[in-house]
């Protein structure tokens, strides 16, 4: 539940971008990019800072290591041509339905949490911001990493429940029955807007 969203809060939206959004999610996309536009206009109507996160992890140290399952490719010659095909097909591009602005913070990340080797903590720090809003894809990778280490760094962090999906449907639930819950506040799109600043 949303008991309050302080006056200095942030919203950081993870991963809303072509190349993620296309592929197959627990939720229908649409609808969670629907809820995500909405925050975002809430956001912006309050007047409140707006934290746009894409990934480009090719060539990132952690898809060189040897794992069971991997969606990045890992020999030199794919990570080449990875980096050639990504821009071309707008695998980075952030989603329509997310209308940016040129005064919104820009974060690119690399891994899972977008506080790692990027600017956002000293972003958020530079207009004292005590508290995030998290949306985005997927809620298991991108949002939980990033809300792990908002956590470690004593941000109060609100999750947009229905401005998220997964492409797994239990790593989804597993997120926001287990983890987010001992880390934050839940609530849908509709519950924080109404505790936005007026």
């Amino acid at each position: 539940m949303i008991t309050g969203i302080d006056k200095n809060t942030a919203l950081v939206l993870i991963d809303l971008q072509k190349g993620i959004a296309k592929g197959d999610t627990a939720h229908p996309v649409k609808e969670v990019l629907a809820k995500a536009a909405a925050l975002l206009a809430g956001f912006r109507q309050a007047k409140l800072p707006v934290v746009i996160v894409n990934v480009n992890p090719v060539g990132a140290p952690w898809t060189k290591t040897r794992v069971e399952s991997s969606s990045v490719p890992k020999n030199p010659v794919a990570q080449t041509v990875a980096k050639v095909v990504m821009p071309v097909i707008g695998f980075t591009d952030i989603v329509p339905e997310i209308q940016t602005q040129p005064d919104d913070i820009r974060i690119t990340k690399k891994n899972w949490n977008a506080f790692y080797d990027t600017a956002l903590h000293q972003q958020l720090q530079e207009r004292v911001i005590t508290q995030i809003v998290l949306g985005g894809i997927s809620t298991s990778i991108g949002v939980e990493g990033t809300a792990r280490a908002a956590s470690e760094r004593g941000y109060n962090i609100a999750f947009a429940t229905d401005a998220m999906t997964d492409r797994i449907a239990a790593a989804h639930e597993h997120s926001i029955r287990h983890i987010f819950p001992r880390i934050g506040e839940l609530g849908t799109v509709n519950d924080i807007i109404a505790k936005l600043p007026r």
